[in-house]
Parts: structure tokens; C-alpha cells; sequence
């Protein structure tokens, strides 16, 4: 008799952007970070890691690769993505009343080849304005 569906689900092995954003959860709360979710899904996207640094909230987008050789995993993040981002960010401030604090969006770029135990990350602090038009910030 094989474990039920939810028993596998907990224990499958963690896909490499998994194990990145749970790095990067780590990684912030190292540095003083108060984590407020990973992974939160809103209708408009996924935001990786939502955290408290000081009175700002951020928004944080990992990329995790194995290696950079096809460019810098930040580069991944274009102007789709971050419109995506700021929408999800801002229903994300509305919902909970937090329009009147700081906010920023960070990028966390890891690289975490096959054979090492640790990554290198490279955490790029306030690496995008919010991006949006007309009555969309009213």
C-alpha cells in the first residue's frame, strides 16, 4: 500500500527554484529580514519572498540557475515580469492596508551548480522602480 497523495507531496525532492527561494528565505533572515511568506500567490502572480526589512515591505523575485552562462539570472526579470510584479505587490498592499509604508523590489540571483553544496548569491536591493499606467496606482 503506497502513502497517501499529501504524504508524497511533503516529501518530494524540492525543484532547484524551490531550494533557491528557500535559500533565499534563509539567506534574508540572516541578513535581518522578517519573512512574511514564501511562494504567495495572488491573482495576479507569485511573489517569492515577501518580507519586512526594517518599516519596508519587500517584495523579493529569486532566480536560481545552475550556472550563469547564458547571462545574469536577474536579466530573466524584464518589464513583463515586473508589471506582473507590481500588480501582484500592490493587491498584495491594498488587501492588507499597507499603501501608507515603504516598499521596494529586490532581486536575488542564485547560482547553485550540481556539484556544489552552497550557492553564490548576489541580493540586488531596490532593483526596480514599480512599473504600471494611468489610474492602475490610483
Amino acid at each position: 500500500m503506497s502513502p497517501p497523495a499529501w504524504l508524497r507531496q511533503r516529501f518530494r525532492p524540492l525543484t532547484l527554484g524551490e531550494r533557491g527561494e528557500k535559500y533565499v528565505a534563509r539567506f534574508l533572515r540572516r541578513l535581518g529580514y522578517k519573512i512574511l511568506f514564501t511562494r504567495y500567490r495572488l491573482r495576479y502572480g507569485e511573489i517569492d519572498v515577501l518580507a519586512v526589512d526594517g518599516q519596508t515591505v519587500v517584495f523579493v523575485e529569486v532566480k536560481t540557475r545552475r550556472n550563469p552562462n547564458h547571462g545574469r539570472p536577474a536579466e530573466a526579470v524584464d518589464a513583463h515580469r515586473q508589471a506582473r510584479l507590481t500588480r501582484a505587490a500592490l493587491a498584495f498592499l491594498k488587501a492588507n492596508r499597507l499603501l501608507e509604508y515603504a516598499s521596494r523590489f529586490d532581486i536575488v540571483e542564485v547560482v547553485w551548480p550540481a556539484d556544489q553544496k552552497r550557492p553564490t548569491v548576489r541580493h540586488i536591493q531596490n532593483a526596480f522602480p514599480p512599473v504600471g499606467r494611468k489610474q492602475f496606482f490610483s
